[in-house]
């Protein structure tokens, strides 16, 4: 998990920092990503893609993490603007904000996935690498958990959607309720499943 890590101090570089994203899929809600950097050396044993981790061990990284590292950012991009740019440009803008809120500023970055973001940074992309670095598997987890927080507050405006339990992804529940209520105000407009049931809005 750090190999990419060490593989970049030993090609000089100093302050690395691994970013990721939580929320391209769903239906509803914003897309989040995070940037964060570990001092050199530091192993977190454990730690892996947010995914493969419960909600309990999310949470328990996401202090441990923000404890640990030297700096994180985290950013939010709103259903919104991923309706108005689309889900990939909202992906990479709330990447490049998340960078931009870092504490200490990075000199290269370690982002999840094949596409890079618009930086005067040095980036490597590295697909599935948030089980592959330390960093990204960071990011993920800040990310994820900072959107299913978002999510549950929004459950408390929007219960009938049940968005503490889907977080807004696209399970049979979630897109029965849409067809029973219509979308409502955070659903992304543009995303099948949502966009043909615009005329009834709850």
């Amino acid at each position: 998990m750090q190999d990419h890590e060490r593989q970049a101090e030993k090609a000089g570089y100093r302050t690395v920092a691994g970013v990721d994203e939580a929320g391209r899929g769903p239906l509803a809600g914003p897309v989040v990503a995070a940037a964060v950097i570990f001092p050199h050396g530091l192993s977190l044993p454990g730690l892996r893609d947010s995914k493969k981790l419960s909600p309990a061990q999310r949470n328990q990284w996401f202090e441990h993490i923000r404890q640990q590292c030297m700096g994180f950012g985290i950013a939010v991009v709103d259903e919104a603007t991923i309706d108005e740019i689309n889900i990939l440009q909202a992906t990479r803008l709330a990447m490049k904000r998340a960078v931009e809120q870092l504490s200490v500023s990075a000199d290269l970055l370690l982002i999840d996935g094949n596409r890079g973001i618009e930086s005067g940074i040095d980036q490597k992309t590295i697909v599935g690498g948030d089980d592959a670095s330390q960093s990204i598997a960071a990011a993920s987890v800040l990310a994820k958990v900072t959107r299913d927080r978002m999510m549950e507050a929004h459950d408390e405006t929007y219960p009938q959607y049940g968005f503490s339990q889907h977080k807004g992804y696209g399970t049979r529940m979630h897109r029965e309720r849409i067809r029973q209520y219509g979308p409502c105000p955070i659903h992304r407009k543009t995303f099948k499943g949502v966009a043909e049931y615009i005329g009834r809005v709850s």
